[in-house]
């Protein structure tokens, strides 16, 4: 299959902040490769005020119009987002197809996206995306697709007006009001059943559905490359100490993330919100793991979720030439603990810091339960973790850790005893 070529365009304009000018350069590249496109060359633009009409100075317009023609390159990719004009403008003097990062992360998405809810948050946050460019001769709405090819689940026909786009999001919106509709559904049962959420936060490409695997046998689709996964998972798992927990997968996230993509996925991310735990997995192998750690940290704190309690994992250890920058690291970080979801080093160490953190959602009990409520004794001992037990002529004596759901239960039929 004939890969497009693509030239980055790289916009310094000094708002890199923590972030390198390789790093942004490093991230762009691999932004394309996961659309499977080809860099063949880049151009670095050091500007001091963004320009009207092409974002970039007249000068290095040329340049990037003179290297299409001479390189034969499909698409020009720009780091930084583009008005409607800018992008026309661009088009028409380098006569190539122009895109910008945003464009490129909603390809990926579209590539990505599987299941029905996910296809349908990549499609409002392209309509979204399209919606304030469509001016004047507008751009060709096959865009829809993504930034690269035309693969996705937004693709529409040409010439659809901006009324018919804004009834599509309505509709969408409506649709994805249903989805958290019948989430709280979920949780309410969830809760009431006194089953903890734990959710799994980090970069994208930080092995969180790897994690995910390695504990509930998901079989999340996994590889190394940005946005590999984009449909949410949920699957319960019982830790060594019996305590059923829901363990939740989310998108990755990636520094300045475009804010209407967080919004298109509030109806997955909102479950973040509502965890009992974070698991905040990082790549400690990747050079600059710590402005990917605070970059997740942003999009928390934008989903007023910054506080929640957090256990920070710091993965693919087994990618670590020097590990005794291990133990460092743990330092460095409140409540850390270093692992490798591929391999299972230190997997036990992890369940043992969840199980801590959660035994706050446990309560204790000590009663005589009736010998005719097996049932409960049998529940005890699935969703908890029974200290000791014994068998009288009419009832049973149980010490054990529940959930304040089944205590309240065991309570309610618990019978008088002398303790012993």
């Amino acid at each position: 299959m004939h890969k497009e070529r693509a030239l980055l365009v790289i916009v310094d304009n000094h708002s890199f902040g923590a972030w390198t000018l390789e790093e942004i350069v490093h991230e762009m590249e691999e932004l394309v490769s996961a659309c499977q496109a080809e860099v063949i060359d880049k151009i670095i633009c050091h500007i001091d005020r963004f320009s009207p009409a092409y974002l970039i100075g007249k000068g290095k317009v040329e340049e990037v119009a003179q290297f299409c023609a001479q390189n034969k390159v499909d698409t020009v990719v720009l780091s930084c987002d583009l008005k409607g004009s800018q992008q026309r403008n661009l088009e028409e003097a380098c006569k190539v197809k122009t895109i910008d990062r945003t464009q490129l992360i909603l390809d990926i998405f579209a590539r990505r996206a599987k299941s029905m809810e996910g296809k349908m948050q990549v499609e409002l946050a392209q309509l979204e995306y399209l919606r304030p460019r469509l001016v004047g001769k507008g751009i060709e709405l096959s865009r829809l697709g993504g930034g690269i090819g035309t693969l996705g689940p937004g693709e529409t026909k040409l010439e659809v007006d901006r009324r018919r786009i804004d009834q599509r999001i309505t509709r969408l919106k409506q649709d994805l009001k249903e989805v958290t509709s019948n989430r709280s559904v979920t949780r309410k049962k969830r809760q009431e059943q006194g089953i903890p959420l734990v959710s799994l936060v980090g970069y994208t490409n930080a092995g969180k559905s790897t994690l995910v695997n390695f504990l509930t046998d998901a079989q999340q689709r996994t590889q190394d490359g940005l946005f590999t996964t984009l449909d949410s998972v949920s699957r319960q798992y019982a830790l060594p100490n019996h305590q059923k927990i829901v363990v939740s997968d989310t998108v990755g996230f990636m520094h300045d993330l475009p804010h209407h993509l967080i919004e298109a996925f509030k109806a997955t991310l909102e479950e973040v919100q509502y965890s009992d735990l974070l698991l905040h997995v990082i790549d400690v192998s990747h050079p600059n793991f710590q402005n990917l750690y605070q970059a997740v940290q942003d999009v928390l704190k934008e989903l007023k979720a910054e506080d929640k309690p957090t256990i920070v994992v710091l993965n693919k250890i087994d990618k670590l030439e020097d590990l005794t920058i291990v133990g460092p690291l743990q330092s460095s970080f409140e409540d850390a603990i270093a692992i490798s979801a591929k391999t299972g080093e230190n997997i036990d160490q992890l369940l043992a810091r969840i199980e801590k953190k959660l035994s706050s959602l446990l309560v204790e009990i000590d009663v005589m339960i009736p010998i005719t409520r097996m049932d409960l004794i049998n529940r005890a001992h699935q969703d908890g973790q029974v200290y000791l037990i014994k068998y009288y002529n009419d009832a049973i004596y149980l010490r054990a850790l529940v959930s304040p759901k089944l205590a309240g239960l065991l309570r309610k039929v618990a019978q008088p005893f002398a303790q012993e």
